[in-house]
């Protein structure tokens, strides 16, 4: 199984975990299965049409998704998914 790291703001849909274990092939078939098993998280993590918000970043074992495979990354018992909302602020 992978851990999926759940941050702070979105744990409240996840029943207060901190991690949630899956079975999956590939890092997007690991979000869809996290989905399935908490549907409350599917408006914070993906768009009406169904594709990834663009504020949401997805990491395996510390390594952006973006500059691997995207969502057909491939993931292997024990890896490490981390879900990382972008943070936006400042002052001016």
């Amino acid at each position: 199984m992978s851990k999926i790291h759940i941050p702070t703001p979105l744990r409240q849909y996840v029943g207060k975990q901190s991690t949630v274990d899956v079975k999956a092939a590939t890092v997007g078939e690991a979000i869809t299965t996290l989905v399935a098993q908490h549907p409350d998280l599917q408006r914070h993590l993906y768009t009406e049409d169904g594709k990834l918000r663009a504020f949401v970043n997805l990491y395996l074992n510390d390594e952006d998704i973006r500059y691997l495979q995207k969502e057909a990354t491939a993931v292997k018992e024990g890896d490490n998914i981390s879900i990382v909302p972008s943070i936006a602020g400042g002052a001016a």
